[in-house]
C-alpha cells in the first residue's frame, strides 16, 4: 500500500455510521494531498501512525499494553518513519510491542480513525498523530512479551475495560469491537463455552 492507496481506502470508507471520523478522514485526505513527508515523524504540525487492537482468538478479549513513557494503557502501534504503508507499520509495531507471532488481519480496510495530539516533549514541538487503526487476531493459545516499551501487556474483557481510565480514541475504537463482535454474536450463537 501507497499513498495513493490509502487515499482510495480512506475516501471509500463508509463513515455513515462513523460521524465522529468524518473529520478526520477528511484531515487524513488533506495531509496525504498537501504534505509530501507526512509519513516521517519530523512532519509538523501533524504525521501518520499506524496501530492496531489486539483481539484474542474468540473475540472476547484485547490485548493492550501499558505505555511505559506515557504511563497508559494503549492499543500497539507507532510512527510510519517514512513507510507509507501505514498497515504494514501497525502489523510490525504491534510484533515488536506484543512478540505475538502469526497475528491475523481481520481487514485491510481501515477499522478506525483517530486524530489526537501529541504534548511537546524535549526538543519536538506539539503536534497531532493521524492513526489509522486495524484490528489484529491473535492465534489461539499466544504469547506475548512485554517490550522495553511497556510496563505490562494484560487481556482485558469487556467489563474489565470500564473501569480503566482511556482516552476517547481508544475508548471509541474499544466500543466499536465490542458492538460488532456482539453483532456476531447475535448473528452467530455464542459457540462453545
Amino acid at each position: 500500500m501507497d499513498r495513493h492507496e490509502l487515499h482510495g481506502q480512506l475516501v471509500g470508507l463508509d463513515l455513515s455510521e462513523r460521524a465522529q471520523e468524518q473529520d478526520a478522514r477528511e484531515r487524513m485526505v488533506e495531509l496525504l494531498v498537501s504534505g509530501q513527508d507526512c509519513f516521517s515523524r519530523s512532519c509538523f504540525p501533524a504525521h501518520f501512525t499506524g496501530s492496531s487492537l489486539v483481539v484474542s482468538s474468540d473475540g472476547r478479549q484485547v490485548l493492550l499494553h501499558h505505555h511505559r513513557k506515557l504511563d497508559r494503557w494503549l492499543q500497539f502501534g507507532g510512527h510510519c518513519d517514512g513507510d507509507e504503508n501505514v498497515l504494514r507499520v501497525a502489523q510490525r509495531e504491534t510484533y515488536e510491542e506484543s512478540g505475538i507471532e502469526g497475528l491475523i488481519l481481520a481487514s485491510s480496510r481501515p477499522f478506525d480513525l483517530d486524530i489526537h495530539p501529541i504534548p511537546e516533549k524535549d526538543n519536538e514541538p506539539a503536534h497531532w498523530h493521524y492513526d489509522v487503526r486495524y484490528v489484529l487476531i491473535a492465534p489461539e493459545g499466544a504469547r506475548y512479551e512485554t517490550s522495553a516499551e511497556s510496563l505490562e501487556l494484560r487481556w482485558f474483557h469487556a467489563e474489565d475495560l470500564a473501569a480503566l481510565s482511556l482516552d476517547s480514541g481508544l475508548r471509541r475504537l474499544l466500543d466499536k469491537w465490542q458492538k460488532l463482535l456482539a453483532r456476531r454474536l447475535a448473528h452467530d450463537g455464542p459457540g462453545p463455552a
